[in-house]
């Protein structure tokens, strides 16, 4: 079967470049339209944030179109969460207990660069920016655009949305299935801020660079990733009422420095701009969307336009990445039928991306809160311990989530909660008796885990 129809491509972000890249390569003619300036000419407006946490899954798509090496050099491996408590100690929790798995800070515009410039190599793919789409025809695989006052409408075989999580082509399709079209978007009770943590005086990172960095704080907690330009993007999430502190609270100068004194004291030190970056930088909401079906007539959706998620797992770049990864299997299972491919990718991608949204909500606890509990952290050494003695008998749900991007989504967080829940009341009950050996304490707890993942009952562990 031939492989020349036109697909038009509406959005240019991450993933929307990554799968035009993708297409080009094998053949397709693809039009790859943006509704912002050109982020290779454009200046990268205040807080939005510019890195984000590139592990696994998001290689192995990067790896499909041949960039695994030329993205080396825009990470920074983070090794694993430097948590820091109230009193400005510092704790480093590693990601594995394995050899050489780490997570990696990229510049978002960096990254997204890179693929634009691999793009403009291919003579059959066509760049567009700065035109805004305000309408699809989803079965006639048209759309028409705003240009600088002028109107336009661009004409495919094939229309992929992957225009993020405000997306004009999910509108569209719900507006044309009606009640046929299930969609949620559910915000948290938070919302987000970015400020910095600029280069030091002698211009090296203001504070250790191979982690990330949590300062959790119960309901609240700051993070920051580091910067190839030897700063850090520093991420506030903070409840938007209630507590002492809030983004509706938090009106005055006078206010935001007291609460950083109070609350993130080793932080504010490093700060020099807060107050400035604070009242100037946007704040943003949270939120989960979910839709289905993800295609309808000759249109599909993809990325956060099918199902944007929370950060707190740093697997959103990831996931749409792995969208274009499975997205390409199926191309090829079907021999090269666009039709099938679009019904056999939303039926089969569904699950692992309700699975990852579930995984970041648990996350965002995990993170603000369960960071610095006690069984926490006993439970993550203890994982840390069997991940190092026995590197192929055991995954931490974070391993699974992050590391295994053989697994899909939908199997880790089955086990990796399973496996949370055991460990934990294991713990608690203290059944990993001091006397048992690691081995022991390993096979007890993947026998229990076993059960739990499969819905059996193990309230009652001391028998």
């Amino acid at each position: 079967m031939t492989t020349k129809e036109h697909i038009l491509i509406i959005g240019a972000g991450l993933c929307g470049s990554l799968l035009a890249l993708r297409l080009a390569q094998l053949g397709y003619p693809v039009t790859l339209t943006e509704k912002r300036s050109d982020l290779r000419k454009a200046k990268l407006s205040a807080g939005r944030s510019i890195n984000l946490a590139l592990s696994n899954r998001g290689l192995k798509g990067l790896e499909l179109v041949g960039l695994e090496k030329e993205v080396e050099s825009l990470c920074i491996p983070m090794y694993g969460r430097m948590l820091h408590n109230p009193q400005g100690e510092m704790q480093l929790s590693k990601y594995s207990g394995r050899q050489g798995e780490y997570i990696n800070s990229i510049s978002r515009t960096g990254l997204n660069a890179l693929l634009l410039d691999k793009l403009e190599t291919y003579e059959n793919v066509e760049l567009q920016f700065g035109n805004t789409c305000t309408h699809v025809d989803l079965k006639k695989a048209n759309a028409s655009f705003k240009q600088a006052g002028s109107e336009y409408t661009l004409q495919a075989d094939y229309i992929i949305g992957t225009d993020g999580a405000g997306s004009v082509v999910r509108q569209q399709m719900e507006q044309e299935k009606g009640f046929l079209f299930s969609r949620s978007q559910d915000f948290l009770t938070h919302g987000y801020k970015e400020l910095t943590f600029p280069a030091s005086k002698d211009g090296d990172y203001a504070t250790e660079k191979g982690a990330l960095h949590i300062w959790p704080r119960g309901e609240n907690m700051l993070i920051a990733l580091p910067n190839m330009d030897k700063s850090f993007t520093v991420t506030l999430f903070l409840a938007y009422e209630g507590g002492k502190y809030n983004f509706n609270n938090l009106t005055n100068e006078e206010i935001v420095e007291e609460y950083f004194k109070d609350v993130y004291p080793d932080a504010y030190h490093l700060m020099p701009d807060l107050k400035t970056e604070f009242f100037e930088n946007p704040t943003a909401p949270l939120g989960t969307i979910r839709c289905f079906p993800w295609t309808y007539g000759k249109t599909l959706l993809m990325g956060d336009a099918s199902h944007a998620i929370v950060p707190f797992y740093g697997q959103g770049m990831n996931a749409s990445f792995e969208d274009v990864v499975e997205f390409d299997k199926m191309l090829a299972d079907s021999d090269f039928d666009l039709e099938v491919t679009f019904e056999q990718f939303s039926k089969h991608r569904k699950p692992d991306a309700d699975a990852i949204a579930d995984l970041a909500l648990d996350n965002f606890h995990e993170m603000k809160s369960h960071t610095a509990d006690d069984v926490f952290l006993e439970k993550r050494k203890l994982e840390l311990d069997f991940e190092n003695e026995f590197p192929s008998e055991y995954y931490s749900k974070y391993a699974l989530v992050t590391f295994r991007e053989d697994l899909p989504y939908s199997k880790a967080i089955r086990q990796g909660r399973a496996q949370d829940l055991v460990i934990q009341e294991m713990l608690r009950k203290n059944i990993l008796k001091p006397e048992m050996s690691l081995k022991e304490k390993l096979n007890l707890v993947l026998e229990v885990s076993e059960k739990a993942e499969h819905n059996e009952l193990i309230f009652d562990l001391n028998s």
